[in-house]
């Protein structure tokens, strides 16, 4: 995905109010106008490159906290934030978010509603949990993102392929290579925007999610609302889970679906919501997200007051059937229409999962619309989308795969 088009706004903000130095894994390009210095090294997972990045950093200047918005980076850097003497939650917190089966062993142990969840390596240790949960069920990689191999299984004759794909996403990974086997939580997805202050969480927005069909949970649109009646029913168990896995201090994005009325937990991701979540936060309330996250890092309280009661809503750009895309435009712009971004140009590829792809092989771009209520906003946004023109040739059929894997 395109670091400019989702995350400029991050950056945007903390530049506004500190003075920015930056570990990154390739020279800065757009980053530049918002940086006084940065150090360049070959992958800011690899905690003794950062660990030495940041001693480099310290040396020069008098560093006041250190934090990220990506995913892959959130132990890492909580452990350098450490080493630094600055403030963080603790890394064994951010461990528990990046690993999946240790957030859900969490969950149970301090009573926040959750799925049933059983870790699995081995297709016949799938069988068996799945005989044990019952379907439908979903098969995940314990500790990935952007929901790259999470698939559901209705019947046992589809977990074969289903725990195949999962198995594939979790074999890619760093810390956990295992495959979560969980029960299916059937009903609408939200996630809650958090900011955690030396313990205490403020419910910022709700985010309403639309995502696709099964068996794919590719994430399709949101809407933040700041008058969301969902607020007051999500929030404990937003907190519950915050502090059940033990985050002291910065901003979260915590992911659950409402069954039967009631939030079960899905994750908990220690970070700033992607998608543009945060810049919708900001549109919606007023509150800034990043600005916040900055704020905590630094080990002061941020200013979560609300200046303004509206919506927004972001809707994510996918073709129908992967292939070649041939033609990409829009039409005349209205008024409301806050931002249209397209990623993609004539000729890429486009890849969706049911053809072995994810959200970075298939997304084409995103719009944004803002209105008084959100369903003024998802109506405005659903027509952006009727102005938008895509054209896709087709994949060969020789060339597509059977469920997200080469046949």
């Amino acid at each position: 995905m395109e670091a400019e088009a989702y995350r400029a706004y991050c950056l945007q903000s903390v530049a506004a109010a500190y003075d920015v130095v930056l570990i990154t894994s390739e020279e800065p390009s757009w980053e530049t106008p918002y940086l006084r210095d940065c150090v360049v090294l070959c992958d800011p997972a690899d905690q003794a490159a950062l660990s030495a990045a940041g001693r480099i950093l310290a040396e020069r200047y008098d560093l006041a906290g250190v934090f990220t918005w990506t995913e892959w980076y959130l132990v890492p850097v909580a452990r350098l934030a450490r080493q630094l003497g600055l403030p963080t939650t603790a890394p064994e917190a951010m461990q528990a978010c990046r690993n999946k089966a240790t957030s859900r062993a969490l969950f149970a142990r301090h009573g926040v509603p959750s799925a049933a969840s059983v870790s699995v390596r081995t297709l016949a240790e799938a069988e068996t949990a799945a005989r044990r949960i019952g379907y439908p069920l979903v098969l995940k990689p314990a500790a990935h993102a952007a929901s790259i191999g999470v698939i559901r299984a209705d019947t046992p004759e589809q977990l074969t392929a289903a725990f195949a794909f999962a198995d594939h996403a979790a074999g890619l990974g760093r810390e956990s290579t295992s495959v979560l086997v969980e029960e299916y939580l059937d009903g609408p997805e939200a996630s809650v925007e958090c900011v955690t202050y030396r313990g205490e969480t403020t419910v910022v927005a709700v985010t309403r999610k639309t995502v696709s069909a099964p068996p794919f949970f590719e994430e399709l649109a949101h809407c933040v609302d700041a008058a969301d009646p969902l607020l007051d029913v999500v929030t404990p168990a937003a907190r519950a889970a915050i502090r059940a896995l033990g985050i002291t201090d910065g901003v979260s994005h915590v992911e659950m679906r409402m069954v039967d009325g009631r939030p079960r937990l899905v994750e908990v991701n220690g970070r700033i919501g992607g998608d543009m979540i945060g810049h919708l936060v900001r549109l919606a309330t007023g509150i800034d997200l990043p600005r916040a996250a900055a704020d905590i890092a630094c080990g002061r309280a941020p200013d979560l007051t609300p200046t303004r009661s509206s919506a927004a809503a972001i809707q994510l750009l996918y073709p129908d059937t992967s292939g070649t895309l041939l033609h990409l435009g829009f039409d005349a712009t209205p008024d409301w229409l806050h931002r249209v971004h397209f990623q993609r140009q004539v000729g890429d590829q486009l890849l969706l999962p049911a053809d072995g792809g994810n959200m970075w092989t298939a997304r084409i771009g995103y719009l944004i619309t803002t209105a008084p209520s959100a369903d003024l906003a998802q109506a405005r946004a659903e027509e952006a989308v009727r102005r938008t023109r895509i054209h896709v040739q087709p994949l060969p059929a020789d060339e597509r795969v059977a469920g997200g894997r080469p046949a």
